[in-house]
């Protein structure tokens, strides 16, 4: 097939080219358009009355979603497990014996094992823009996933071998935790920006429809509450596979960080064959090498015809423009898809202060439960309180709530699910800053517990509310992040636009980095309350500016590629049914 940035997808036919359309549908194989299913031609459109009356419910989801959810949880489990020992790893020293009251290796410091655990995290939400862009202009998400999943391994075996106890005495631990972190945050990122879209695309429907349950009721199931529950299911296996950081916290308190990294790494090796065993399975849209280029040809028009991007539509550059129209290689639909994408990613400009509540998670709180009673536990066991909360309430809200919700015709559409989650990580935050308060006003060591040559007499216990709020928050606003991103992004553009979703962890660790030399006793408390205070003033405001796009979610859900491929130049002109028909054959045998 010709260069595919010459191609452009076509409106839906209208009502008269019905038959024409069911046969395309059952027979096209057209790679990069994304058409309806057959079983959808049959489906009958709810009127506004419907939409009135009826409520929604989610689709089946099929089984391949079920199979990337799995890919998710290995990865996850091997990520999890060996990121939650990362504090202790590198803050406290070598106890040259195990059990230890306190693990460590490396001996650094708090403010070292913060900044490295921020480095961490800031690359491994960095690295995703580069795995977006190999995935949507190249290999295509699921060839990407595969050759990032080898550059991971690589990073946990040199992780593993430099953290037995002769390469701790050597000296090669830090070294090889730097190499490794580098090369382990490389390879998640290219996961992550491919994964999440790809367990998206395995549900095709597009456009809602009316079906009657067992029990006589008749309901709109409709595509956003289907992907509602898609990244819900997502998530929740995202949470269960990182309780492996229970198991590995464990792992290096009573046995070693060696043993800690190999039960992950181990783990890993599932994940792999379940990717290449599936690969039959999965709808994979494949890359579009123009993409790019296109997207940018776009947005440097939309600069200088007056009018904006809607202003370069093909349909309207004839008219106005009838020189540049030969020089145009997108439709209508993609300058549609391209706004309603640019609003997504101003909408994603808010999640850096969101993922800076939740960073504080995996650093700053566990520093904080070392100078607590913990009993005989880690201290870095406390943070598992989070996706343990999140592996109940999520079914919950999944399978009571939202569709208890929707029974009295409230179905929250994104802003105000995600002003919710925002809301709730404000709190998480005020109620750390009383914690650790709390901990200050405490003997033997008071404002300087982390001097100390023990914790002081506060029970750790005390931060449970913290993680509760967090899942909380997560189940609102983390989850919803996702399906915003795959939902507002062009089918050719959906490894991309996760990938910035996913950039605005990298942000707040930048964010996280400049709060490095507060997070030092006795500072601790106010880098609590900064936070808090920030979240929260930023919550109403972000409401305020993005409530209107919930009005119009399900219209620009509706945005989508349906019908044959043709030129930019043809696209507003009318097609008759037999000039339509004989331009599908034409692409047909090209194709083949």
């Amino acid at each position: 097939m010709e260069d595919q940035s010459s191609h452009l997808q076509e409106k839906v036919a209208p009502a008269s080219n019905e038959d024409l359309l069911h046969k395309m549908r059952g027979k096209s194989s057209f790679s990069d358009v994304d058409l309806a299913t057959e079983d959808e031609a049959y489906h009958v459109e709810p009127t506004e009355e419907d939409w009135a009356e009826l409520r929604e419910v989610a689709d089946i989801l099929p089984v391949s979603a079920y199979l990337v959810i799995l890919i998710e949880f290995c990865e996850r489990f091997t990520f999890y497990g060996l990121s939650g020992p990362f504090q202790n790893y590198v803050q406290a020293p070598d106890p040259g014996h195990y059990p230890a009251d306190q693990p460590g290796a490396l001996g650094k410091g708090q403010q070292t094992a913060t900044a490295l655990n921020t480095f961490f995290q800031f690359w491994g939400y960095i690295s995703p823009i580069i795995g977006a862009i190999i995935a949507d202009q190249y290999l295509g998400k699921y060839k990407t996933i595969v050759v990032f999943a080898c550059i991971y391994f690589v990073g946990l075996i040199i992780l593993t071998l430099t953290s037995i106890p002769s390469s701790i005495q050597s000296g090669a631990a830090f070294p090889g935790f730097i190499v490794s972190i580098i090369i382990i945050g490389f390879g998640t990122g290219g996961i992550k920006s491919n994964v999440s879209p790809l367990v998206g695309e395995q549900y095709q429907s597009r456009t809602p429809y009316i079906k009657v349950l067992k029990t006589g009721e008749r309901v709109i199931v409709t595509p956003q509450a289907t992907y509602q529950r898609i990244f819900n299911m997502f998530y929740w296996g995202i949470n269960i596979g990182s309780l492996s950081a229970i198991a590995t916290t464990e792992l290096e308190k009573n046995v070693g960080f060696w043993a800690a990294y190999l039960l992950p790494t181990l783990m890993f090796i599932p994940g792999i064959l379940i990717v290449v065993a599936g690969r039959k399975l999965y709808v994979q849209a494949p890359p579009r090498g123009s993409i790019f280029v296109e997207a940018g040809k776009l947005l440097m028009y939309s600069t200088k015809v007056k009018g904006g991007m809607k202003a370069c539509k093909p349909s309207q550059l004839r008219t106005t423009h009838p020189e540049l129209i030969d020089k145009v290689t997108w439709d209508d639909i993609f300058v549609d898809e391209m706004i309603r994408t640019l609003k997504a990613c101003v909408v994603f400009c808010w999640f850096p202060l969101y993922w800076l509540c939740y960073n504080q998670m995996t650093s700053n709180l566990v520093s904080m439960a070392a100078t607590m009673q913990t009993g005989n536990v880690p201290n870095d066991i406390l943070q598992n309180i989070d996706p343990i909360v999140l592996i109940f309430l999520i079914p919950i809200m999944d399978r009571l709530v939202y569709p208890g919700l929707r029974r009295i015709g409230i179905s929250p559409r994104p802003i105000a699910r995600i002003t919710i989650g925002f809301f709730f990580a404000s709190v998480a935050m005020a109620y750390t800053a009383g914690i650790q308060s709390m901990v200050y006003n405490s003997p033997p060591y008071y404002n300087y517990p982390s001097e100390g040559d023990g914790p002081n007499y506060i029970s750790a216990a005390y931060q449970i509310p913290s993680y509760v709020f967090i899942a909380i928050s997560e189940v609102f606003a983390s989850i919803t992040g996702y399906e915003y991103a795959y939902k507002k992004a062009p089918e050719s553009m959906k490894s991309l636009v996760m990938a910035l979703y996913l950039l605005a962890n990298c942000f707040s660790s930048i964010l996280n980095f400049a709060l490095v030399s507060v997070a030092v006793d006795p500072k601790i408390v106010w880098l609590f309350t900064g936070i808090s205070a920030a979240m929260g003033i930023a919550t109403p405001i972000f409401y305020f500016c993005h409530r209107k796009r919930d009005l119009v979610d399900v219209e620009e859900d509706a945005i989508a590629r349906q019908g044959t491929v043709k030129k930019a130049y043809d696209y507003a002109e009318p097609v008759s049914e037999t000039e339509l028909e004989a331009k599908y054959e034409a692409e047909m045998q090209h194709a083949a």
